[in-house]
């Protein structure tokens, strides 16, 4: 009787009462009958309530996901420009990390120390500038 739900335990029990031939005629007869009826459509209240609980976890899952995804979009954009902190008029680079493939902007100056860490996934980028020295002369 444990794996039954509170509907069939209702059921169960009015089938007792049934299988008894409960006389409604007499007063215990009639409040055991109407309480029986009462649970019954508790019962079928419970059943909706828990198909409702069903359905708005699902809801509640598809916005968490949708908005997992959002914060991903959102942050991701806020931190290809969040490492730019120079002037409008600069002129910037993008650098594509050979380990993780992410695109990486920096300004002149940026390249021109040396090198970076990819603050994707933490490999050391080295810039080597000895070429533009030699096209300069």
């Amino acid at each position: 009787m444990d794996n039954m739900t509170i509907a069939e335990k209702v059921s169960y029990i009015k089938g007792l009462t049934e299988g008894m031939k409960l006389d409604t005629a007499t007063n215990e007869g009639k409040v055991l009958a109407a309480i029986l009826d009462v649970l019954g459509d508790i019962a079928l209240n419970i059943e909706d309530i828990d198909s409702d609980l069903a359905d708005l976890t699902d809801v509640v899952s598809d916005v968490e996901d949708d908005l997992i995804e959002l914060e991903d979009y959102v942050y991701d954009e806020d931190d290809d420009t969040s490492t730019y902190d120079g002037d409008d008029d600069e002129e910037l680079y993008e650098i594509t990390c050979p380990d993780c493939g992410e695109t990486i902007t920096a300004d002149f100056d940026v390249i021109a120390d040396g090198g970076i860490k990819c603050p994707n996934c933490g490999a050391e980028l080295e810039f080597d500038l000895s070429a533009l020295d030699s096209e300069e002369d």
